[in-house]
Formats: C-alpha cells, sequence, structure tokens
C-alpha cells in the first residue's frame, strides 16, 4: 500500500514517505524517489564533470550509493540534499581519479564542450563567465573546482557547500581562495595582462 502524504512542491507521498517505504523494501518507492530526483542529480553531475561520458556513470554511481545508504539517512525529509552531497563526492572522486590517470599517461586529456554546457539562453556576460569558469577547470584540483562551481554556478552558500563536501566552511573558503585566484590568473593570461 502507498502511503498518501503528499510533499508541498510534488504530487504523490512525501520525499519522507518514500524513504520509510524503500526503507522497507519497496521497490515503488526507490523509482519514485529517482523519478523525482533523477533530473536534479543528472544536472548536478554534469556541471562537475562537464562531460557526457562519464555523467551516466556519476548518476548511477550515486543513486545505488544513496539506495543503499537509506538506512544511515537520519532525516528522511531531507532526501534531495542528502543525495546532492553524495553526487558531489562521488563526482569528487571521479575528478580525482580522472586527474590521476591523465597525469599517469593512462587517459587523454579532454576539454570540455562549453556550447553543451551553457544554455543559450544565458545572458551574454553570464554566458562569458561560465566560458571562462569552465576553461579553467580542468587546472583545478578537483576539491577547488567542484567548491568553485557550487557557489558560482549552482549558486550555493559556503555552509551549503562545506554540507555537501562535508568540510569545516574555512577549508571551503581555502578551496574558494584558491580558484579564484586561478581563475584570475587564467583571465589574466586571456586578456594578455600581467
Amino acid at each position: 500500500m502507498q502511503p498518501t502524504t503528499k510533499s508541498k512542491s510534488e504530487s504523490g507521498p512525501s520525499d519522507a514517505a518514500l524513504v520509510v517505504a524503500a526503507r522497507a523494501g519497496e521497490k515503488w518507492a526507490q523509482e519514485a524517489l529517482f523519478r523525482r530526483h533523477v533530473r536534479m542529480v543528472n544536472g548536478l553531475a554534469f556541471r562537475l564533470l562537464g562531460r557526457d561520458q562519464e555523467v551516466d556513470d556519476l548518476v548511477q554511481d550515486s543513486v545505488l550509493a544513496a539506495f543503499r545508504g537509506l538506512d544511515r539517512l537520519a532525516e528522511p525529509q531531507a532526501f534531495s540534499g542528502w543525495l546532492a552531497s553524495i553526487v558531489v563526492r562521488t563526482a569528487h572522486k571521479m575528478l580525482r581519479r580522472r586527474r590521476m590517470l591523465t597525469r599517469l599517461g593512462l587517459r587523454k586529456a579532454s576539454s570540455i564542450d562549453l556550447d553543451q554546457v551553457v544554455s543559450a539562453a544565458s545572458s551574454p556576460s553570464a554566458r562569458a563567465e561560465l566560458h571562462q569558469l569552465y576553461r579553467c577547470l580542468d587546472t583545478l584540483d578537483p576539491g577547488a573546482r567542484i567548491a568553485l562551481v557550487l557557489q558560482r554556478v549552482e549558486g550555493m552558500s559556503i555552509p551549503e557547500i562545506a554540507s555537501h563536501m562535508e568540510l569545516s566552511a574555512s577549508t571551503v573558503k581555502r578551496r574558494l581562495k584558491l580558484a579564484e585566484a586561478r581563475l584570475a590568473e587564467h583571465a589574466a593570461a586571456r586578456e594578455g595582462t600581467p
């Protein structure tokens, strides 16, 4: 029997009710959670990685980890934020692995297809900033990259970033400072200024 509790923004059972049912082994509840949040997970994964070929793996790994760890979710109503945190941590692992394989010569570095990442509906200034940001991303440490994307692209605050990355706010600030410095260097080199 499906719960009838409605969430404020969705029709059907709330996330909390779906989590409780999924914990009880109800496959329909897992499917409902997946359908409700897959778009958010896919978008976040794409913006963090910037490449289609790895996004599907990140989405699958993150959703699988979430369903396997549902018993560890202390607040079932916070499923969406908890799932986003899993995506962020899994993306960090993938970026670290990608960077190591590239350094060892076991993986060819490839650039981000900016036209797929940046919406044609974006304002010219937003498009320019996003183009600059994504060009610089591959030069960043994975932790600094993720912090910068979460702040600049996702619009998250430092406490939100710290929560998703499971870091202190001061560590997030250091990573953002590093990323901002690299971004400024990249912009200065692009403009030909010292």
